[in-house]
């Protein structure tokens, strides 16, 4: 299984933003996880960071007949991305929507998902090893 993996604006900030709520470790330490994970399960990882809306999108469409999945934290264009959530929807991949931090247990902005319902599941709020989570679930075939 080949498994690309998003993450939007601010996460390469990871380490540095809010370590009370994101912890301290980097965007290269979330990735060297991720790829001990892949490794493991026998899957191939590639990673994908950026702030800008329009160059996430550009990466969901590529990944269309290149990739058998998505992971992706969209930061805060999950709360207001409806270009992000039709790219989701229009490439038909099994995709995984991850939070480092529980959204539900924030400010209230960040209760709602828009790109949610049109991914496979979302796991939020158990820090880095979210990520770890989604790779397990899609490598062994889950559907909802």
């Amino acid at each position: 299984m080949k498994v690309l993996v998003i993450n939007g604006p601010n996460l390469n900030m990871l380490g540095i933003r809010e370590p009370g709520i994101y912890g301290n470790d980097t965007l290269n330490d979330l990735i060297a996880e991720i790829r001990r994970t892949a490794d493991r399960l026998g899957a191939e990882v590639d990673f994908f960071q950026n702030n800008s809306e329009g160059a996430i999108i550009d990466a969901i469409h590529g990944a269309f007949g290149k990739f058998d999945a998505l992971i992706i934290n969209p930061g805060a264009y999950t709360h207001y991305s409806y270009a992000i959530r039709d790219a989701i929807e229009s490439v038909k991949l099994p995709c995984i929507e991850v939070h480092i931090s529980n959204i539900h247990k924030r400010e209230e902005f960040r209760h709602k998902s828009v790109t949610a319902p049109v991914c496979t599941g979302q796991i939020a709020g158990v820090g880095k090893i979210g990520y770890s989570l989604a790779l397990e679930a899609l490598v062994n075939g889950f559907e909802n």
